[in-house]
């Protein structure tokens, strides 16, 4: 089990949970009941569509299920895991229609594609999603002007790159490992690649399509890169333990996008906290729930001035010689 010491960066107090205090829409079915203020007595029924099990997004799914119960509202959950397969969210988010929910709550990227997907009526709020825009979500991240909105996990690309530099200054080549079929990993690997641009690092792709492709993809980085970064990628946050593993058995620094890939299996992470992610995107369903706002007039939200954490895995700092005293700092 890793060591795991943390330090809280809190830039400024309080989420910025925007929304138009207007009527809401719905399906014509059960989702009638969103339409207005909250009845007393009304049970509403929220489908939770989740890509896949990891810590970050069982994180979010904690969060938004304790702000509904703490809301007043009488809600069910039908909470449903995907297992990484595009096509069992297509099929989870096709029986959320056909059972009328109220709304869908969708727990990552390729989650909230097939729900849009499958309803332009039903209210969809979504979770651990890096660009709603980028990813065909909305038209606007500040006016979504669909039927989804919910809160971003934007990661601090920049800031964890600076901090490689910082505990790693000897680096000079960078392994890239993220999901090609992930759009939030693209969106943050441009990112990468600015930085290092910017930072004088070189770096190379190290791509998978699947979780089967980990082991291979990782073992052909050693030898030809000083380190890994992979951003908030879910199948490789699903495969964090196995990517470090390997990288403590070959000495290869992996710096992971957010703490529960840093816990599994990275070497640090300057990462925000998905729980509070997913108690935002939680507020942002109570107001739909409750008749005050709509969807398309809800802008994104994102941890304002996020609470970032610094996590540092010292068993595996120790493990492979690396000295992360210079986070201290």
């Amino acid at each position: 089990m890793a060591n795991i010491s943390r330090r809280n960066f809190i830039a400024s107090a309080g989420l910025l949970l925007a929304g138009t205090l207007v009527g809401c829409g719905s399906n014509g079915s059960s989702t009638g009941s969103a339409a207005g203020s909250a009845a007393s007595g009304t049970t509403y029924t929220i489908g939770v569509i989740q890509l896949t099990e990891h810590s970050a997004l069982d994180a979010a799914n904690k969060g938004f299920v304790e702000a509904l119960k703490k809301s007043g509202l009488n809600v069910k959950f039908d909470q449903q895991n995907a297992q990484n397969d595009q096509s069992a969210c297509q099929t989870i988010s096709s029986k959320f229609v056909s059972d009328g929910v109220d709304l869908i709550y969708a727990i990552a990227t390729p989650a909230a594609q097939a729900a849009a997907a499958a309803t332009t009526d039903i209210p969809i709020v979504g979770c651990a999603i890096t660009d709603y825009a980028a990813s065909g979500l909305v038209q606007d991240n500040d006016k979504p002007g669909t039927n989804v909105t919910g809160a971003s996990d934007l990661t601090p690309v920049a800031e964890q790159l600076e901090m490689m530099q910082k505990v790693l200054p000897d680096v000079k080549k960078v392994g890239l490992l993220y999901c090609t079929a992930e759009s939030n990993s693209d969106v943050q690997i441009k990112a990468a690649k600015a930085e290092l641009d910017k930072l004088g690092i070189e770096y190379a792709d190290f791509t998978v399509s699947s979780s089967n492709e980990i082991q291979s993809v990782v073992e052909s980085a050693v030898g030809k890169v000083d380190a890994l970064y992979s951003p908030t990628d879910n199948t490789i946050a699903a495969g964090a333990a196995q990517v470090g593993q390997i990288c403590k058995e070959n000495k290869l620094p992996f710096i992971a996008g957010e703490e529960g890939m840093c816990n599994a299996g990275g070497l640090f992470t300057l990462s925000i906290n998905y729980e509070d992610l997913g108690r935002a995107a939680g507020e942002m369903a109570i107001k739909i729930l409750k008749g005050e706002a709509k969807p398309e007039d809800m802008p994104i939200e994102h941890l304002s001035t996020k609470s970032l954490v610094v996590v540092k895995n010292d068993e595996m700092a120790e493990a492979i010689g690396v000295d992360l005293s210079a986070l201290d700092a």
